[in-house]
């Protein structure tokens, strides 16, 4: 497993997660406003957007299984909004492990960033287990901050400083280094 830059033949896989109701189901924004279209323009922008960095995250014949990103970058105070999504078959497998190890190695380590915070929506656990057996450490929950589809939803916060990062793969080399 390996992250690139997002390409145009990536867009089918995109779209597939986009609008995958067991996947879309905790996103805070609508999946039908998105098209094969929309993708394609998304992707174009991904390549000259110095505040955000979108990668593919692709298996070892290039096949995409899903986008992990830097949103926000702030440089100036350090800090960007991690984001990951994966196509349902490449949920399970240890990939989000694996594809986030090496987006914050680029966070840390090559952008020279202090924090990495995210939003996940209350009622997505698997999310939450995720991020919480990552080494995210829970911040806050706003309540009733975004309306999803007709209902207002709570927002739990995660962070993670590049401390906490280098304290926890000290011993592995290949991702520190």
């Amino acid at each position: 497993m390996r992250l690139r830059k997002l390409e145009l033949k990536d867009k089918n896989g995109m779209l597939e997660w986009i609008k995958c109701p067991e996947i879309n189901r905790y996103f805070q924004f609508n999946p039908e406003t998105i098209n094969l279209d929309s993708l394609t323009e998304f992707i174009k922008q991904s390549h000259h957007d110095p505040n955000n960095k979108h990668y593919a995250i692709v298996n070892n014949e290039d096949e995409y299984l899903g986008t992990i990103s830097l949103k926000n970058i702030d440089c100036k105070n350090g800090n960007a909004e991690y984001a990951i999504s994966l196509r349902k078959e490449a949920i399970g497998k240890g990939i989000s492990q694996t594809a986030t190890d090496r987006i914050m190695r680029i966070a840390f380590l090559e952008l020279s960033l202090h924090k990495i915070y995210l939003n996940v929506i209350s009622e997505n656990i698997r999310a939450i287990r995720f991020y919480e057996k990552y080494g995210f450490t829970f911040e806050g929950e706003f309540t009733e901050q975004i309306n999803s589809k007709g209902e207002y939803k709570n927002l739990r916060w995660y962070a993670m400083f590049k401390k906490q990062f280098m304290e926890r793969f000290q011993d592995k080399v290949d991702i520190i280094n």
